[in-house]
């Protein structure tokens, strides 16, 4: 019997009550990131003042994640998922105190964010397939839909309060002071993990590919996908979705901050009012579990937040900017909690790990593609056209006014409108419509 299988210590816990224990832990390291995130992002537009070095920012973070995520999963269903797990948050804390020891010297450069986040990135493509994958095994099948709630909860809770705990210690403690507490919020982070039991499942695929070379493991995950036209159908439809979102939300941060002349309350305002509206669709799906056909959840929601992110872009106040927030986020934890419970009903949990990463790759490899070419479109294309006197700033100016920021929100408005109807294209395709009733669960399958 392998170690990662032995008998818990008596002080860790399984179930339900050592998921919470490792929910919580993440929940604290994840407000920690948000609010060195937003120090550094009011610290990067200041430098150059451009969308283009912010949206770079997001590509070298993300784009490492959905390359390197093949070969994350399938080193954790090769490897203890509890080790990925504690392995992933140290490596994220070694890029904060790089970056820290860079600023406090005096030597924090927009091309150091741009390594480091490539870095994170790296490391990052484990958690996505490790965290879906531990929930396979830790929790049974009827709290799926809680548990990716509660995992959502954690992102948008600390939404609310980092902006808002940033904006204020940035004048007491600095963006030094920051990212020392980023750092030790990743400490505790991994303290909780090591106090918690998460089982490793047990062999029950015996597809071809399934078991050998470590290559033909990378590549088992794809190829289950494309013989699954509903798993590979939701996959496509959140390509289109990612890739305009990509686009338009990326300039989110720019833009409020060039219609506001660099208003940081502003931004952090509508931040937290983003947060909020996370935490309720994270309680909202929490409480619920999600739409008992859950593919109307992931069609409808991904129509619903394009629309939110064109409401986004139309706004011109703080107060539109942050009830549009609100509506975006409280989205999100149901459209992915709904996916991913499909997901996790339909895959059996010994190869979700190789499974859920190139299911990332499918989704997202567009991503980072979307944020590279919309600071290039924000700069060079949208915001010169948007200006007083242009042509189409004559044209569309009682809209969506004019000057500074203008023409993001207009891009925002294009993009989310091509993402209400990806969204709605989901079902005229069949296979995606009837994805639950066409794919037996896992412990169905014969």
């Amino acid at each position: 019997m392998s170690a990662a299988n032995l008998s818990p210590r008596p002080w860790q816990l399984g179930g339900m009550r050592g998921f919470s224990l490792f929910w919580f832990g993440q929940l604290v390291s994840l407000l920690g990131t948000s609010m060195s995130r937003f120090a550094l992002t009011i610290w990067a537009w200041e430098i150059t003042g451009q969308a283009t070095a912010l949206a770079l920012v997001a590509v070298f973070s993300f784009g490492p994640t959905v390359l390197m995520s093949p070969v994350a999963g399938a080193l954790v269903d090769r490897l203890p998922r509890k080790l990925v797990i504690m392995l992933s948050d140290l490596a994220a804390g070694m890029a904060t105190l790089v970056i820290l020891g860079l600023y406090t010297t005096g030597n924090l450069q927009i091309w150091h964010l741009y390594v480091a986040g490539a870095f994170t990135g790296v490391f990052e493509s484990f958690q996505f397939p490790a965290f879906s994958a531990a929930i396979s095994t830790m929790l049974p099948k009827s709290q799926y839909g809680r548990a990716n709630g509660m995992l959502s909860l954690t992102e948008s809770a600390s939404s609310i309060a980092a902006p808002v705990l940033a904006g204020l210690l940035l004048a007491v403690i600095g963006i030094g002071g920051i990212l020392v507490i980023d750092a030790v919020t990743f400490v505790f982070a991994v303290s909780m993990v090591i106090f918690i039991v998460i089982p490793q499942p047990q062999r029950t695929t015996t597809d071809d590919g399934a078991v050998g070379s470590f290559w033909s493991e990378i590549v088992y995950g794809f190829r289950y996908i494309l013989a699954r036209p509903s798993l590979l159908g939701l996959q496509l439809a959140f390509l289109g979705s990612n890739f305009f979102g990509g686009i338009g939300m990326v300039l989110l941060a720019p833009m409020i901050l060039a219609r506001t002349g660099n208003n940081e309350l502003a931004l952090g305002s509508v931040q937290s009012a983003m947060g909020v509206g996370g935490v309720a669709g994270g309680l909202l799906l929490s409480a619920w579990g999600g739409p008992k056909r859950r593919v109307h959840g992931v069609l409808i929601g991904l129509g619903a937040t394009g629309a939110a992110q064109a409401w986004l872009g139309f706004g011109q106040t703080i107060w539109m900017w942050s009830v549009a927030g609100f509506c975006f986020l409280v989205l999100i934890p149901i459209l992915n909690g709904s996916n991913q419970a499909i997901w996790q009903a339909k895959v059996a949990p010994d190869v979700q790990g190789r499974v859920f990463a190139a299911r990332r790759v499918f989704a997202q490899i567009v991503g980072p593609v979307g944020m590279a070419i919309a600071g290039p479109l924000a700069d060079r294309l949208f915001e010169p056209a948007m200006q007083s006197g242009r042509t189409l700033a004559n044209l569309l100016g009682p809209w969506f006014g004019t000057g500074p920021g203008a023409g993001m929100g207009l891009l925002m408005v294009v993009t989310g409108i091509a993402g209400i109807a990806t969204g709605l294209a989901g079902y005229v395709a069949p296979a995606v419509r009837q994805a639950e009733d066409r794919l037996p669960d896992h412990d169905q399958a014969i």
